[in-house]
């Protein structure tokens, strides 16, 4: 059987990690679609890499409580790579997908790139943490999805020359659909500028 996975934050863990309390949209799905019941097994990870086995102790449609069991291995492993993902804003829907697939390949944080050219324009600061906001539910539900721990970091969009400054000397690749100039060239020529 697949384990029935929910998130709680970091702050839901109460009294040294024997009870948790649910959100209302996790304590929802737990009730109304699952229909699970106090004294059901369900598993809680936190965001961070730690997942528990829990019970259901109390219920309600826009609660619940969970008691802590024991600490468990997390139904995926995590890669020990720490992957950042910068890819441009796309139109449409394409972007809530990247974001999807890029959660069930392992990536650790993600960094939606504003481009001059780009089609797609955020109109302002609000338009941006709408998105944040969407893409961060969606990178939780494809963690809660493939089984892992970790939910990536989505940042606020940035500007492709901030992404370019602020690269550092890690490995990095840049991936272009057309032809181009490698990383380090297209470094220098910001820095120069």
């Amino acid at each position: 059987m697949t384990r029935r996975r929910f998130y709680a934050p970091p702050s839901a863990f109460a009294s040294k990690l024997k009870n948790l309390a649910l959100t209302s949209d996790e304590s929802r799905h737990l009730s109304d679609v699952l229909r699970l019941k106090p004294g059901d097994e369900v598993y809680a990870f936190d965001g961070e890499g730690r997942e528990f086995q829990c019970a259901i102790s109390e219920i309600s449609r826009d609660s619940a409580q969970l008691k802590v069991i024991a600490e468990v291995e997390p139904a995926r492993s995590e890669s020990p790579l720490q992957l950042t993902l910068a890819v441009a804003l796309l139109k449409g829907e394409k972007f809530d997908l990247v974001v999807q697939k890029a959660t069930e390949l392992g990536i650790t944080h993600i960094v939606p790139v504003t481009t001059t050219l780009a089609d797609v324009h955020l109109r302002d600061e609000a338009d941006n943490s709408k998105k944040v906001a969407r893409w961060q539910r969606i990178a939780l539900e494809a963690a809660k999805q493939s089984g892992r721990a970790v939910v990536p970091k989505v940042a606020k969009p940035m500007a492709f020359r901030s992404v370019i400054q602020q690269t550092t000397t890690q490995s990095r690749l840049m991936f272009s659909e057309r032809d181009g100039q490698s990383l380090s060239e297209l470094q220098k020529s910001f820095f120069q500028r």
